[in-house]
């Protein structure tokens, strides 16, 4: 059943009478609190389950004033700015905290687990663990994400597919078939592919997919080894840089998130792009050029489908100054969250989004476990957990060596090799083999019993999928 709003209120009044008997105060100015939210990069990218008007209603129903902040684009950007701010007097009170933050930010952050003990009972214990640095919680799972492909659904009835493609061959050869056709159609600038391949946080998320679907391992395993220096992680990062300037344009390696987003939706100049869940909640998805013409599905797979988890948990400063008022902030978020979830429960897709096999990502949490970076039901866990405050250095070294594949300044092999030293460097760990990957079968409405339109609802068969 959902939570009402009076049970909401009637919640929050409880925490504000035991945390802050002066948070409504009659003799003063109403307290402000600082949101710094990653997620609120872009109006185009504000999702709608943190609307404005939620925070609106919050500080109606406490009195609590809250300055809703933005954050930089590039994930990169998002972790310098957060870092500096934690550090500032007036530090932000409430902090959107991506999943590979934990470990660098922990010493910052409030230990959450004495405030939200119902709240981390009913998540993903897994997820939790996430958000875990030497027993501390330090951020509450909030919003996860997985890599998704997102496509062109009149394209693809125009070239005769009746579904999206389910492995990077097949994408590679849609992508090129139907950038050809467009092309002779008299649309030069048409591409099949675009993603971002800037060497940041975004390209390391990217390759893992790429090599992990191979069995090309998670860049550093669950038992402290490097084992990227592999056969099949060299041959997904050669098989990503024969696709720019063929179905990819050049300038994809300099692409960020909000780049792919302007080429495929407000462009209409790709037949596919790489992003996440989250992108299938925009504010404004009718303001696309392709409103209506749009699908999401999973990643394409190589042995295996994988999609790179991502997503922010909400985080409190340990400076802050107004604990309990964040407390009651992130209360607040989580229970419109449960709301939201309750009501979409049995709800159609976003509107003018076809959906086509795509596994829910909180259904998956119950047997993936970010913090023992295992793969399972096609979700991948960057080694953030493992190696620790490591990460921002093993992460940037990572992307660095991916990206001089892609632009062609070292070759796959030689970038494996020095990636490999180096990674044995920043963390002391010793090289080793990628450790095997096992995958279950997924379950739940969203694994198999969406589709998109063009599908008709059917199963195709292999040579008709492929629309031979």
């Amino acid at each position: 059943m959902l939570t009402t709003r009076r049970h909401v209120i009637a919640g929050l009044s409880s925490i504000l009478l035991d945390c802050c008997s002066g948070c409504h105060r009659t003799n003063s100015e109403p307290v402000t609190i600082m949101f710094m939210d990653p997620e609120a990069v872009d109006e185009r990218l504000q999702r709608r389950h943190l609307s404005e008007e939620t925070l609106r209603q919050f500080e109606s129903d406490t009195g609590i004033r809250v300055k809703h902040l933005p954050a930089p684009e590039t994930s990169a950007g998002q972790l310098k700015l957060i870092r500096e701010l934690l550090g500032e007097k007036d530090t932000p009170e409430v902090l959107g905290i991506d999943v590979v933050w934990p470990g660098l930010l922990d010493n910052a952050l409030l230990d959450l687990k004495p405030f939200f003990g119902s709240e981390l009972s009913a998540a993903e214990p897994d997820l939790v663990s996430s958000y875990t640095v030497k027993g501390r919680v330090v951020a509450i799972p909030y919003h996860p994400h997985v890599g998704v492909l997102y496509y062109r659904t009149d394209l693809l009835t125009k070239y005769g597919y009746h579904v999206p493609p389910q492995t990077w061959s097949e994408l590679e050869k849609m992508a090129f078939r139907i950038q050809k056709g467009e092309r002779a159609a008299g649309d030069k600038n048409f591409w099949g592919f675009v993603w971002p391949g800037s060497a940041d946080e975004g390209l390391t998320c990217l390759a893992l997919e790429w090599q992990a679907s191979e069995g090309g391992g998670r860049i550093i395993e669950a038992n402290r080894t490097v084992s990227v220096n592999n056969e099949n992680a060299i041959r997904a990062w050669q098989r990503a840089a024969h696709w720019i300037g063929w179905i990819s344009p050049p300038m994809v390696t300099a692409y960020q998130e909000l780049d792919t987003v302007n080429h495929f939706e407000d462009s209409g100049k790709a037949a596919f792009r790489r992003g996440w869940t989250s992108d299938s909640f925009l504010t404004n998805p009718s303001k696309s050029n392709i409103y209506g013409k749009m699908g999401v599905t999973s990643v394409p797979s190589g042995k295996m489908g994988v999609g790179t988890l991502g997503g922010f948990g909400l985080g409190i400063s340990e400076r802050s100054k107004h604990q309990p008022e964040a407390i009651a902030l992130v209360k607040f978020l989580l229970h419109k969250e449960a709301e939201l979830e309750a009501a979409s429960a049995s709800a159609e897709p976003p509107s003018g989004i076809a959906v086509y096999r795509l596994p829910t990502v909180l259904k998956t949490f119950s047997r993936s476990t970010p913090a023992a970076q295992r793969l399972g039901d096609g979700i991948a866990s960057r080694p953030s957990t493992v190696v620790g405050r490591n990460y921002e250095d093993v992460s940037h070294a990572y992307a660095e060596a991916v990206h001089s594949v892609l632009t062609g300044k070292n070759s796959a092999p030689e970038a494996a090799a020095d990636l490999e030293t180096e990674l044995e460097r920043i963390t002391g760990f010793p090289k080793g083999p990628p450790e095997p990957i096992e995958t279950s079968k997924c379950s739940g409405k969203w694994c198999c019993g969406l589709f998109q339109k063009a599908s008709g609802g059917r199963r195709a068969t292999e040579p008709d999928r492929l629309g031979l």
